[in-house]
């Protein structure tokens, strides 16, 4: 796998980019659920999307990462690896009292941020709509037992409360298990789900599992090479199970032919934002080594387990090679969405290194194969990318925080 060539330095500093990205798809594919089913029509596509996804990328960090369980500090575990709560973006604080009681709070979220501005409903929608059924589905992956309720949230009173919102999870036997979503199944037999990765090396330098005490932060320079070069494939997993939600939920609610033409909206516009700060991350050029090196690491052709692509160069010029058969084929996610006549999201991920490049592509019979090369003046910003540029994670800074503390006692 692709990640493992990477050191451990560069993959400590991966990973969070990674999870910012994931959290960072809806600000593009809401935009267009928005216009095309309404206010109402887009909290129903992102509770179904995030219902489906996150139980089965949850259980399958649990695995990698050796902690599985069934108590408040395992739910919690989950939530610091996952693309719906990446680090200090949406700085979730967490508190444990017991095995079946804790609390959490966001001292900072970078989506209320996001959404506050664009008035108190949508505000309602995603801090109550969204949040409610979405919440006791993350916590169902540990406890079917477990519910997650508000203590307080937004619309914030005073508008500059801190935190922004708290909340109990509190795990009873009395508590009646939230009902299936529709559409689980699809996600949980999916490619996705089921595909293999590399197993984390248990004699690597460095912290293999998370199996210890919940702690304050992940300081994600702590985990072995391997350990980080699996939380990346899985991270890239996740986006894709979640693309695959929204996928079907917006095909639920429209054709066929629209529902493409809305994921591949949103593939474009997360796809140029993730180039563009993976190439930061990276340290990369804007030429052809530079953008071989991002596209190798983005999300959108990760992991290669599943995906199965290949990249290479030619001076310049770089080549991507999309197989016809592959997990992500099969399944229908962002690399199903890409054919000669519809280059815009590979278009707008090569921009994000360098805005001369060009995409053109060939069909046979083993695959796409696309080829990079450079125009002689620059496009302009594809408005996918605009769109989704309007979050403030596009801009995000993460920061050293320090040696995270235990926060649970084994």
């Amino acid at each position: 796998m692709v990640f493992r060539s990477l050191s451990r330095d560069t993959l400590a500093a991966l990973v969070p980019e990674l999870l910012l990205c994931g959290h960072l798809i809806d600000r593009c594919g809401m935009a267009y659920t928005i216009a095309a089913f309404g206010r109402e029509g887009m909290a129903g596509v992102a509770i179904e999307e995030w219902q489906t996804a996150s139980p089965v990328y949850t259980r399958r960090m649990q695995r990698a990462l050796g902690f599985v369980g069934d108590g408040v500090d395992t739910i919690f575990k989950g939530m610091q690896l996952e693309i719906g709560a990446p680090p200090q973006f949406m700085d979730f604080r967490y508190r444990v009292h017991d095995h079946d009681h804790g609390e959490f709070w966001l001292d900072h979220c970078g989506a209320l941020a996001d959404v506050e501005p664009m008035g108190e409903e949508f505000v309602v929608a995603m801090c109550h709509d969204i949040e409610d059924p979405t919440f006791d589905a993350t916590a169902l992956a540990t406890n079917p037992r477990a519910q997650v309720r508000p203590i307080h949230r937004p619309p914030r009173a005073p508008a500059d409360r801190k935190p922004v919102c708290a909340w109990t999870v509190t795990i009873d036997a009395s508590h009646e298990p939230p009902a299936i979503p529709p559409n689980s199944d699809v996600l949980a037999d999916s490619a996705a789900a089921h595909v293999v990765l590399d197993p984390i090396d248990p004699d690597d330098v460095g912290q293999g599992d998370y199996a210890g005490p919940l702690l304050s932060d992940l300081r994600f320079g702590d985990f072995s090479h391997s350990a980080l070069a699996r939380i990346a494939g899985e991270v890239c997993l996740q986006q894709h199970l979640l693309t695959l939600g929204f996928r079907i939920a917006v095909r639920a609610r429209t054709g066929e032919d629209e529902a493409r033409d809305i994921v591949r909206k949103q593939f474009t516009g997360i796809a140029g934002l993730t180039a563009e700060r993976l190439r930061r991350c990276l340290g990369a050029g804007d030429d052809g080594a530079g953008l071989a090196a991002v596209l190798s690491v983005h999300p959108a052709l990760n992991p290669v387990p599943y995906t199965g692509v290949e990249v290479s160069r030619d001076g310049e010029g770089v080549r991507l090679h999309i197989p016809a058969d592959s997990g992500a084929r099969t399944d229908g996610t962002w690399p199903s969405m890409l054919d000669v006549d519809h280059l815009a999201p590979l278009n707008a991920l090569a921009r994000g290194v360098n805005p001369r490049y060009v995409a053109s592509a060939v069909q046979a019979a083993d695959g796409l194969t696309v080829d990079f090369t450079l125009a002689d003046q620059p496009f302009a910003e594809a408005s996918e990318v605009a769109v989704t540029r309007f979050s403030t994670g596009a801009d995000f800074a993460f920061a050293d925080r320090g040696k995270p503390l235990p926060l649970t006692v084994l």
